[in-house]
């Protein structure tokens, strides 16, 4: 019988679930820091406390309920970050709607799937944002808007869809005025929504949240109050949390790590909720941490990157950072550091998770080592449990083992929204959540991911990990950020190309010479056989790198497309 410890954890603590809504939590918090400042948003001229938001809140509930909202219908969201976001967020978790969260990148293909996909009866939309005009979309998908009744759309491509709330000043047929629209609150009494709040249960559907679709069409997760409203409080808990804190968000509210993260995290301490910005700009992110004194900031590592290399940086005063999250994909050590010591955010912590897990599974603390900080991402958090498997046999591998990470415990999604097969597919009939990240986890139980299963290269029989490459390359002075996958090869099967983004301080680097970097550095065949040199990677809106679009446009590029 082999001695090995086998790489399962569970979360302790001392801080029992949260069993309620998040319309009651939210309820309890605004009557406990009535005064705090709860939402501000720069660039809207919004600056509202914990009460003012309740009033705004309860007043989109009962607009919900006038134009007809029922507990368990879909309300679409399609919009960048904006106050009426987070308005709609807690005002269909209190009359029991399911939010629907779609992705401010969506075009026509994309949300036709998934306002029919999750069946949904109303849709609060942005006007436009960036490139993208929401209006004239959805005037082309339901022409019959032209002539049609506010919330009477009778569409034949949008088949459940009703209702259209827009977000303009102006006024477009057949599309409620966001302003219009909460003015029909005056036809319902707050009781009504206090009544409906009343029957909700904290396993009840509240949020379908779209993952992106790398192969097939994009599912539904299905998450639940208890899902993200446990979440939110347990990832603030981590990074220490209090009323007195300020975070900035300028990660998108459509993904988990904007509206659950951030927005839940929150608001179950009672801390003020600040976005700069509709969408990321560097400049408007440090003008508002040093504005609000702000004490912590979420973030992508390339937002991060981004806002170390703005060339007015060294102006801001960041002193009043003290923590943070980096998530959203892996963090690499040299731009960790340069977020401890230039940003002040000594207790910045690491998260990772995905969609289906509401999202976060595991988590660095703020006195865990650097080492672990920077190679780790932390330890199984409160109440859930992890487990690394052989993906082929399923059993749990050794410490120290590569394998597949499961994740299990009240965190773990419902559901995929009307996909019984999908569901099965990444749930087991023990309740895992198959995560299909490669993982190893050491004695004291801190977890590495070292890649996708589906991002593994296999040359000449060797398993090759892109991470393991990609960490090695940052520490070269010359590139700013860096990302490697495999291309198809006659001769090995596949080969490794790294895409390159250099610094602005780097001198013209050569492919030649990053291959000398590495010689006698890391083994042969982990040697990139191509190098590319680019601006910008192909990214999701949640700034998660698709792996599987660079390694189409390298095939094309190199010629590979009859290999």
């Amino acid at each position: 019988m082999s001695n090995a410890k086998p790489s399962y954890t569970s979360g302790t603590s001392n801080k029992p679930l949260l069993g309620m809504t998040i319309g009651d939590k939210f309820d309890e918090i605004c009557a406990t820091y009535p005064d705090n400042d709860a939402l501000i948003v720069h660039y809207q001229d919004i600056r509202w406390t914990y009460s003012q938001l309740r009033e705004q809140v309860e007043q989109c509930a009962r607009a919900l309920l006038a134009v007809g909202v029922k507990a368990g219908d879909r309300v679409g969201m399609w919009s960048p970050n904006n106050f009426q976001w987070t308005v709609t967020q807690f005002a269909t978790a209190k009359v029991g709607a399911i939010l629907v969260n779609v992705n401010p990148a969506y075009r026509l293909h994309e949300l036709e799937y998934a306002l029919n996909q999750s069946g949904a009866r109303y849709l609060v939309t942005a006007d436009s944002f960036k490139s993208s005009n929401y209006t004239q979309m959805l005037q082309e998908l339901a022409p019959e808007l032209s002539n049609c009744e506010k919330g009477q759309l009778k569409s034949e491509k949008l088949k459940t869809l009703e209702c259209i709330i827009n977000l303009s000043e102006e006024q477009h047929p057949g599309m409620w005025r966001w302003n219009d629209f909460v003015e029909e609150a005056s036809k319902v009494e707050l009781s009504e929504v206090e009544a409906i709040q009343a029957t909700l249960q904290f396993d009840d559907a509240i949020n379908i949240q779209y993952t992106s679709g790398t192969t097939g069409f994009p599912k539904g997760a299905t998450l639940s109050h208890h899902n993200i409203l446990n979440n939110g409080y347990f990832v603030g808990e981590s990074q220490n949390l209090t009323d007195k804190d300020r975070l900035i968000i300028p990660v998108p509210l459509y993904h988990c790590f904007g509206m659950v993260m951030g927005n839940l995290g929150c608001m179950t301490h009672g801390a003020a909720m600040i976005y700069p910005t509709d969408g990321f700009e560097p400049k408007a992110v440090l003008e508002a941490v040093e504005k609000e004194k702000a004490t912590a900031l979420y973030g992508v590592p390339t937002m991060f990157i981004a806002e170390l290399e703005d060339p007015d940086f060294d102006k801001y005063d960041l002193s009043s950072l003290r923590t943070g999250i980096m998530a959203g994909s892996i963090c690499p050590a040299e731009v960790m550091k340069a977020v401890n010591s230039k940003m002040n955010m000594q207790e910045v912590q690491i998260a990772y998770g995905m969609t289906e897990t509401s999202p976060v599974s595991t988590q660095t603390a703020a006195d865990d080592p650097f080492e672990k900080r920077v190679t780790t991402v932390g330890r199984t958090q409160p109440h859930l449990e992890t487990k690394i498997v052989n993906a082929a046999t399923g059993r749990i591998v050794d410490r120290g083992e590569i394998g597949e990470l499961c994740t299990r415990g009240y965190s773990v999604m419902l559901k995929y929204w009307k996909n019984e097969e999908a569901t099965k597919g990444s749930i087991d009939e023990n309740g895992w959540m198959h995560t299909e990240d490669l993982a190893t986890m050491d004695e004291e139980g801190y977890i590495q991911i070292v890649g996708r299963i589906k991002d593994m290269v296999i040359r000449g029989g060797e398993n090759v990990y892109p991470k393991e490459i990609e960490e090695f390359l940052y520490t070269h002075p010359g590139i700013s950020d860096v990302q490697v996958t495999g291309v198809p090869d006659k001769k090995y099967g596949e080969e490794l190309i790294a895409w390159v983004k250099l610094n602005g301080d780097a001198d013209s680097v050569t492919e030649e010479q990053l291959r000398a970097f590495c010689k006698g550095k890391i083994t042969h065949f982990k040697v990139p056989r191509y190098f590319k040199f680019v601006e910008e990677f192909p990214m999701t809106v949640t700034g998660k790198i698709q792996k599987f679009k660079m390694r189409e446009v390298s095939i094309k590029e190199l010629g590979l497309d009859d290999i």
